[in-house]
């Protein structure tokens, strides 16, 4: 049974998401098939592909190539158009959080510091109105989060256009989140705050360290088949221990980085860093662990007041030196439909332009433990995103079209509809 983010949720919950629920319908599920001529297909798996077609048939990529016929399908020309695999925005609270300042629309959250049994899924709307205006970029998915304090719960990966969560939950690996604490800094020239400091930050570890010796244990029992008494919260970390899940740490600093690695290589848990500003300066730790990163600094200023001011931009690329899978993540709810303009940075700080789209597509993917999806390729999802131009560029690349599953997705929103409404002022 799933256990709601915030008990709120139930009570206020539907009276607060009629008010700001979105009035666009849906898409029908794929009957008809649908094949896209003459496109540019940039395939993230197989480079990109000028003036080729793509057949859509029950929601799967079914043929790529040039010249294809498909009986009884719909056939939509598409020259001169850019196609992308449907873009996947990791670390967000879409559908979670709806007004920050409302705090009855704000289901992101619990109290307590152990709670990975509760699920996002539980709490997500897929009526959120800042749904659509995230679409519109392209963006055919989104991780959905759970923030807090220590283990803060279970992430889910939805698609973009759905009734319920049932419609919009993605296969993916089980994601547990765990917000590692970090060291505050009382006063530079205090020895005894700085102790106190770092008193009050090992005690937080050991904390943790409590946490999962006691899901360790259960886990034996569990294998063993003596559990007499289920408990929740340690049946949820199950996952972590049969290598089912992934542990996902928030984390940026070096040194909660691989303190963080330290916990994880002691239980074998695949590990992902998310944050990650100092992750590569711990590559050959990372490395040896086959942990990757969600990178979600991209725009950000640096953090320390030492660096230079690009800093914090050409991290990835430092990340791609260092050969730390990483995928490009934005940590937040409507602005998370800057996704593409973050990974368009990276292109000017360091990595090319396929790298770029990798890092929010087949990349993210994979870090999230979702099979296809990411790329155009036989076999995968039909999740497609049509642009005029280069979809990383917001200048020119306006999406025109989204099809998620073989489904074509409704682009409008609430921007547009208040952008058409001033034109007639």
């Amino acid at each position: 049974m799933r256990n709601s983010l915030l008990t709120a949720a139930l009570l206020l919950g539907a009276s607060s998401w009629a008010a700001t629920a979105h009035d666009m319908i849906p898409a029908a599920q794929q009957t008809q098939s649908i094949l896209l001529k003459n496109g540019t297909l940039h395939t993230v798996a197989n480079g990109v592909q000028a003036n080729t077609d793509l057949l859509l048939q029950a929601g799967k990529i079914t043929a790529i190539g040039k010249n294809l016929r498909a009986e009884g399908a719909e056939v939509i020309d598409v020259s001169g158009k850019h196609l992308y695999p449907g873009l996947l925005a990791l670390d967000t609270t879409l559908g979670l959080v709806e007004i920050s300042a409302v705090r009855s629309t704000n289901d992101d959250e619990d109290v307590g510091t152990d709670n990975p049994q509760l699920q996002a899924a539980a709490a997500y709307n897929p009526d959120s109105e800042l749904i659509p205006t995230v679409r519109a970029n392209g963006i055919a998915y989104a991780q959905i989060v759970p923030r807090g304090d220590g283990l803060a719960g279970q992430s889910a990966l939805v698609n973009l256009d759905s009734w319920t969560i049932e419609d919009a939950e993605h296969q993916a690996a089980v994601q547990i989140h765990l917000n590692w604490p970090t060291m505050r800094r009382w006063g530079v020239d205090s020895d005894e705050q700085k102790a106190k400091a770092k008193a009050a930050y090992e005690q937080k570890i050991a904390d943790i360290d409590q946490h999962f010796e006691s899901a360790y244990r259960y886990a034996l029992a569990a294998k063993a088949q003596q559990i007499k008494t289920p408990d929740e919260r340690w049946q949820a970390m199950l996952p972590l221990f049969d290598g089912s899940g992934k542990l996902f740490v928030h984390a940026d600093k070096q040194q909660t980085i691989e303190d963080a690695a330290a916990l994880c290589k002691k239980y074998g848990f695949k590990l992902v860093i998310v944050g990650g500003y100092d992750a590569w300066r711990s590559a050959d730790i990372l490395n040896e662990m086959q942990a990757s990163v969600v990178y979600t600094h991209m725009l950000d200023l640096p953090e320390r007041a030492d660096e230079p001011i690009g800093q914090a931009f050409k991290i990835p690329a430092l990340l791609k030196a260092a050969g730390i899978p990483f995928a490009i993540g934005f940590s937040d709810n409507w602005d998370s439909r800057n996704l593409p303009l973050a990974a368009a940075q990276t292109v000017a700080w360091g990595l090319n332009q396929d790298e770029a789209l990798r890092a929010i597509t087949l990349d993210a993917a994979q870090i999230a433990g979702a099979n296809n999806i990411g790329a155009l390729a036989v076999g995968y999802d039909a999740t497609i995103a049509v642009s005029s131009g280069d979809i990383l560029d917001p200048a020119f690349g306006k999406v025109e079209a989204l099809y998620i599953d073989g489904r074509k997705v409704d682009l409008n929103n609430r921007h547009r509809q208040l952008y058409h409404k001033y034109l007639t002022r």
